[in-house]
């Protein structure tokens, strides 16, 4: 057999010939039966026909109109929970009782059945539906808060002859939107009042009114039984609102409570009634009633139904399918090798903080990352001082004037701010100023009208809103002390070559605190994680009237609670796991137009975040990507910022609300938003500014002063970059003489009425102020009892 003829490794290849458009059977010869890998995929892939497509497109339609039908037959059935209606006045003189007398006798066959608490059931046997109504106390925000944060619906009635919407209308909208808003309904009473002439009128000017609130809402008439009617139609078959915060959880107003203190102890076991709603309830987690606090569960018992839906037959062939719940009272019992614990905070352990030696591994990882770096040291200069500064080459952004606070903390972040005294004193200065002119002009004022007003709460408004003033006009600068050198007094801060992209780790430096709390991992992924165990783990009971026994809750606790909130709604809510336990919390707010007062970083404010309501002093600082997020002195009105504060976790999508204890009046909604994360490793930076000014001014280089006053300050913070306000930059060349005069050389000539800037930068720590608000008084304004 002959043997072809193979062509060696000097065989010559000629250059192929350049032609711009090659044949098809060229381009097949080319590639020589080599298939794409996406052809070979979309010619194997079944292509759908026109009516194959034709009943997938049905297919998917009736599938989402079956999951829209599931959500509305949820609720108001017989083997379901009720509509719960929220009922809320926009007038603080109009008297919802007879609205609901309408409601209860619009039907003939209406079952009208009223629970301890003292909530309204309604029962229509043609609509096979059930209402619950249930009237907050109108002197009471956090009433009115804690009812619409379980309500299905809420039904606003306004009045056509008084006024429809007043101030206490504005707030419970302005309440329910930054919380959530249930479904509204609309509805406008006494039109039967007005000439039959001006009723259309009227109803159009309420109309618009309500307009500027709810957009999309249509304002119904409740003045006789038929409308009672179209009301309830209209809830029952409303589309519903979805409030993810609450959705993800299992939660359920109580009907019923029963308290049984222990025959030893303190302590006492509550019994909680009601139904139901939300994600399934496991009887070893734990539970969140609002106004008390966090507790364990002993038992659930499934009870009948005490608000039946009356239907005959149908009523008894379901008592039939329900005889399995009523025989079977206790549903689940508390395991207590399997039951989560109450501790919320993290012992630490003091050998955690002692230091090891480095390994092997990590003094070559050290030695390799240091060769890479070209650092210029001043003569006299220590290793440790050379590695500090290279850290420290600042740069930043913005000015303004906030040391009076925050800038001079010692290591306890207490505030020891040298220039804080002296402009405090500059400040008390202008108030006997303004003082003594308002006093020439207007003359002494009646005791009645002193004894409404409280002086020092004044004086404290007045400094306030001139240091945010001050903060607006120039941010972040700060004096230079002169007694103190300026290496010792700005110790903590470091300079950074560029704010946004030089490297500072999260794990530097900690407080003690941050040895208490928890830190997730991945909080997005156990999140999800979280949700789907409950979904897929545990039995629904969703709309099964059962009773929760609480245990360990305190009697002491018990009795303040009922005698403060004798008629407030008790709304109980589960906890998913590790809610119970403290971390860091970061949440952004948005300021409403309810008030233009400066909030600063660390003032004692209320917050509700989703379910619980607390306690603490946030520092704030700005919503912006990034790693790095700068600190703000103040909560600006009209601005939006993020709000830091130690808590216990929850998991989002959760509203936040963010109110003030006001003196001599009720709580005032001074901001609302949205949880963000529970990240302690998110790292809010204060930056300081140091200023001076031109002394000589040459072509690329001038003589500084007034930033430093000694010449050991220069030298110290000689690595460090300037810029100035019209936007040169440069640094510092050699200091000048022993007063703190420095030469410094810029990209360009400096212009006389130039200031030049030098950045300082440190890492902000929230305190540990959280407090519970286990117990309100009747006016809102704060909490009775602590924990």
């Amino acid at each position: 057999m002959q043997q072809a003829h193979r062509p060696g490794n000097l065989k010559q290849s000629n250059k192929s010939h350049k032609s711009r458009h090659r044949s098809k059977r060229g381009i097949s010869a080319a590639v020589k039966g080599k298939v794409n890998i996406k052809e070979f995929v979309r010619r194997n892939r079944h292509i759908l026909k026109k009516e194959e497509r034709r009943h997938q497109a049905s297919q998917i339609r009736k599938n989402k109109r079956e999951e829209v039908l599931a959500k509305k037959r949820g609720l108001g059935g017989n083997r379901n929970p009720p509509f719960l209606v929220c009922v809320v006045p926009l007038n603080a003189q109009l008297d919802v009782q007879s609205a609901l007398v309408i409601l209860k006798t619009c039907s003939e066959g209406a079952v009208v059945t009223h629970s301890p608490n003292g909530i309204l059931h309604v029962g229509l046997p043609n609509f096979k539906q059930r209402f619950s109504f249930i009237c907050p106390e109108k002197d009471n925000d956090f009433s009115l808060i804690d009812a619409l944060k379980i309500a299905d619906t809420v039904l606003f009635i306004c009045s056509a002859l008084d006024e429809p919407v007043d101030e206490w209308g504005e707030k419970a909208l302005a309440l329910s939107m930054a919380q959530g808003m249930p479904t509204p309904v609309v509805v406008a009473m006494d039109i039967e009042g007005v000439h039959p002439k001006k009723r259309t009128t009227e109803k159009q000017n309420v109309q618009k009114l309500i307009s500027k609130w709810l957009p999309d809402e249509k304002i119904m008439q409740l003045d006789k039984s038929s409308d009672g009617l179209n009301v309830l139609r209209r809830i029952g078959n409303q589309k519903r609102n979805v409030i993810h915060h609450r959705e993800k959880r299992p939660y359920m107003l109580a009907e019923e409570v029963e308290y049984i203190p222990d025959t030893e102890g303190d302590s006492g076991t509550l019994k909680v009634s009601g139904y139901l709603k939300g994600m399934p309830l496991n009887v070893n987690g734990l539970i969140h009633i609002t106004g008390l606090g966090d507790f364990q569960m002993s038992r659930i018992d499934g009870l009948e139904d005490p608000h039946p839906l009356n239907m005959g037959k149908e009523n008894a062939r379901s008592d039939t399918m329900d005889a399995e719940v009523t025989k079977v009272s206790v549903l689940q019992i508390a395991d207590p090798a399997k039951q989560e614990s109450l501790e919320s905070e993290n012992v630490p352990d003091p050998m955690d903080a002692e230091q090891t030696w480095p390994t092997e591994d990590e003094i070559k990882q050290a030695n390799m990352d240091t060769k890479k770096k070209v650092k210029k040291i001043p003569k006299g200069w220590s290793d440790y001082q050379a590695a500090w500064i290279v850290e420290s080459d600042a740069e930043g952004e913005g000015s303004d004037q906030e040391n009076e606070e925050s800038d001079d903390e010692n290591d306890n972040d207490e505030f020891m701010s040298c220039e804080e005294d002296d402009s405090d004193q500059e400040v008390n200065e202008q108030d006997n100023d303004f003082e003594s002119v308002a006093e020439s002009e207007f003359g002494p004022t009646d005791e009645k009208y002193d004894a409404t007003i409280d002086t020092f709460e004044e004086h404290e408004m007045l400094k306030k809103i001139a240091a945010a003033r001050e903060d607006q006009q120039f941010p972040d600068e700060v004096d230079t002390p002169q007694d103190v050198p300026a290496k010792e007094r700005f110790i903590r801060y470091r300079g950074l070559e560029s704010f946004r992209t030089s490297p500072w780790d999260p794990k530097e430096n900690l407080p003690g605190d941050y040895a208490r709390i928890f830190q997730f991992e991945n909080y997005d992924r156990t999140r999800t994680r979280v949700f789907k165990e409950l979904e897929d783990s545990l039995i629904n009971m969703y709309g099964f009237y059962i009773t929760i026994h609480v245990k360990g809750v305190r009697q002491d606790l018990w009795k303040a609670y009922h005698e403060a909130n004798a008629n407030a709604p008790i709304s109980v809510f589960g906890l998913l796991p590790h809610e119970h336990k403290m971390s860091l919390m970061n949440v952004v707010l948005k300021r409403t137009g309810v008030s233009d007062e400066p909030i600063k970083s660390k003032e004692r404010l209320i917050f509700q975040v989703g379910y619980r309501r607390f306690i603490v002093n946030p520092i704030f600082s700005q919503h912006t990507n990034g790693s790095k997020h700068k600190y703000e002195r103040f909560f600006q009105p009209g601005s939006t910022c993020v709000a830091t504060f130690y808590a216990p976790i929850q998991f989002s999508p959760s509203t936040v609300l963010c109110f003030k204890e006001k003196k001599n009046t009720k709580l005032q909604l001074l901001a609302s938003g949205v949880l963000q994360s529970c990240n302690p490793d998110r790292l809010v930076v204060k930056r300081i500014v140091l200023s001076g000014h031109p002394y000589k001014v040459n072509k690329k280089s001038a003589v500084i002063r007034f930033m430093f006053f000694n010449r050991d300050d220069v030298v110290y913070f000689k690595p460090c970059k300037l810029r100035t306000k019209y936007g040169r930059t440069g640094h510092i060349k050699e200091p000048l003489g022993t007063h703190g005069h420095m030469k410094c050389v810029f990209d360009g000539q400096l212009k006389s009425q130039d200031t030049v800037l030098l950045n300082l930068y440190k890492r902000m720590f929230p305190k540990w102020t959280y407090e519970d608000c286990i117990v309100t008084d009747r006016d809102g304004k704060g909490s009775d009892v602590m924990e």
